[in-house]
């Protein structure tokens, strides 16, 4: 059995195909998704989805949002993704090393706030690179 998967951005369908299984970071922790999962609807955090192709592992970095569960279909809606195999290395890690940077000196409550942001979307696309076998 497998899942349908469609993950939406307010720009583009980054993924809607069939994948086996998925593990999702959602603002209360990781969960898992196989055929039959029970519907759920959650918010979904920061982080890195994991999709499972057959025998082989995909990972989408994911920009916070909103996943609902439900008849082996899972819809994900969030504000921006990026496929791990999509992303610049090099400029993944630019952009890590420049946001701790921000943070470091950030004063201040607000800018504070948003150089944590900053530092845990750069620390998803950083993550998204690396393969999982």
């Amino acid at each position: 059995m497998t899942l349908n998967l469609c993950v939406l951005t307010p720009n583009q369908i980054v993924w809607d195909s069939e994948v086996k299984e998925i593990v999702l970071s959602t603002n209360s922790g990781q969960i898992g998704v196989l055929p039959n999962h029970a519907p759920i609807a959650t918010a979904v955090d920061i982080g890195i989805l994991r999709l499972r192709l057959n025998d082989q592992w995909l990972k989408i970095a994911l920009m916070g949002g909103f996943a609902r569960v439900g008849n082996n279909e899972i819809t994900i809606l969030v504000n921006d993704a990026e496929k791990g195999n999509d992303i610049d290395p090099q400029e993944a890690q630019q952009a890590l090393e420049i946001a701790e940077a921000n943070l470091s000196r950030a004063e201040g409550k607000r800018q504070t706030i948003e150089a944590n942001l900053a530092v845990r979307r750069a620390r998803t696309r950083v993550e998204a690179i690396n393969v999982i076998s």
